[in-house]
């Protein structure tokens, strides 16, 4: 072998071993396996359900991404909007948040949600998993806001004894609706009722006067919640008025009870509330006979249910925005939302209602939560969500229109009382929005 082989044979080596000190340490570095991923503490702030709720669907992520630490924390509903939203103003806070989906608007004036990455969670996957109403209160722009994390709105719950005592069905339409309510309405010789068909046409003791007021806007053709002082929303307040105000299809006074109560003790025959009602119903009366139905609408107009629901987002200030969103995608995906519902049907009688199109037929024929699932793909919302406990858009939205109906029982006009109103309306968008949203079914 020639000495400039040998040479070439030794110079060769030395490089090859430079190359290797240099190119592999960093390419073994940088291709770390799940293990060996930097660990990452998700700080989650929710309503409603405890961290019993979420512990299986944490256990299932955290075996698949070892790396990752979920911090759960049960917040008080007292003040939450406002306080969640100063941390993050502060930097401080959470990295995930629960939000009402009526909410989006005021975070997004305070710049205080991240948007989703589209490689994550894209717009048009989004569009195809979740219901419009998702899309129309938690997405601008095509930029995703938040991920829903149930569906719920307003149900017609009936006592199956009192209908069927008078050989009635739950009505579909709202004509059937003040027939049969009137039908089932019984008073005393003074004239307070008894047993009522329908809780309707006060505030005082309707719970969720303000989303069953929203739910008959948004169905009446032509009435605007933004701008409700034309004919069309005179029509939509006196039609609610009109089940305490009206000799002849009275079914309601400001004697009753709670609606809840009234509905809980068998004196009521229709009650709207949302999904979790049931709960408290059957917690309040467990020998009570009661089924949830779609609510009615106005035969040969469009069909538009009500939405109000809560949804999950992730904080501006978060460092750890795309693993919130990673987690998110997974809470949200079908194995995820499964494992929330199965655990907390061990202790109630359902979870909550499914957000995703493609779980809507497993829960399709519950005589319970049914309803709901059932009403979403043509559910809208807008600023009349009772509950909510925001101190903002919602609340002071609700005073408006609670000032309105008061005006009317009190023998008011429904044209003088949404006049006044509207000027407070546009005062309160300005104030948290600036716009109005785009709602589904209008």
């Amino acid at each position: 072998m020639s000495k400039f082989v040998v040479i070439g044979v030794i110079i060769g080596s030395i490089i090859l071993g430079i190359l290797f000190w240099k190119l592999v340490p960093p390419l073994l570095k940088n291709n770390k396996g799940p293990s060996q991923a930097a660990p990452v503490t998700l700080n989650i702030w929710g309503l409603w359900e405890s961290t019993d709720g979420f512990k299986a669907a944490f256990d299932n992520y955290q075996q698949l991404h070892p790396n990752v630490k979920i911090n759960y924390t049960f917040q008080s509903t007292a003040n939450y909007r406002t306080r969640v939203q100063t941390q993050i103003a502060n930097g401080q806070g959470p990295d995930i948040l629960l939000i009402h989906d009526s909410w989006v608007s005021m975070f997004v004036k305070s710049n205080t949600l991240a948007v989703a990455p589209p490689s994550i969670v894209s717009f048009d996957d989004y569009s195809k998993i979740f219901y419009p109403v998702a899309v129309d209160s938690l997405t601008s722009n095509k930029q995703i806001y938040a991920i829903p994390q149930e569906f719920d709105g307003l149900g017609l719950y009936y006592n199956e004894d009192l209908l069927k005592n008078q050989g009635i069905v739950p009505p579909t339409s709202w004509f059937d609706f003040v027939n049969d309510a009137t039908k089932m309405t019984t008073a005393d010789s003074t004239g307070h009722i008894q047993t009522a068909g329908a809780a309707l046409g006060t505030t005082s003791n309707v719970d969720h006067w303000s989303d069953i007021l929203g739910l008959l806007f948004l169905q009446q053709p032509s009435a605007d919640l933004t701008k409700p002082n034309n004919d069309a929303g005179a029509q939509a307040l006196q039609f609610y008025t009109s089940f305490a105000t009206d000799p002849k299809h009275k079914t309601w006074d400001v004697n009753m009870p709670s609606s809840t109560q009234a509905f809980a003790e068998g004196r009521l025959a229709f009650y709207f509330g949302p999904s979790w009602e049931a709960q408290v119903l059957r917690a309040s009366n467990p020998q009570l006979h009661f089924k949830v139905a779609p609510v009615p609408q106005l035969p040969g107009n469009p069909t538009v249910n009500w939405a109000s629901f809560w949804a999950w987002g992730v904080a501006s200030n978060s460092p750890n925005q795309t693993e919130a969103w990673k987690f998110l995608n997974y809470l949200t995906s079908g194995d995820g939302e499964k494992a929330v519902y199965q655990e907390a049907s061990k202790t109630r009688l359902f979870g909550e209602p499914y957000s995703r199109v493609d779980l809507q037929s497993e829960l399709a024929n519950d005589p319970l939560v049914g309803a709901f699932v059932n009403q979403a793909p043509k559910a809208s919302f807008w600023y009349l969500a009772s509950d909510t406990y925001d101190a903002g858009i919602n609340e002071e939205m609700i005073k408006y229109y609670e000032d309105a109906v008061n005006s009317v029982v009190g023998g008011g006009s429904p044209q003088d009382a949404l006049g006044t109103a509207a000027s407070g309306v546009s005062q309160v968008l300005d104030k948290y929005s600036g716009s109005a949203p785009a709602v589904s079914g209008q």
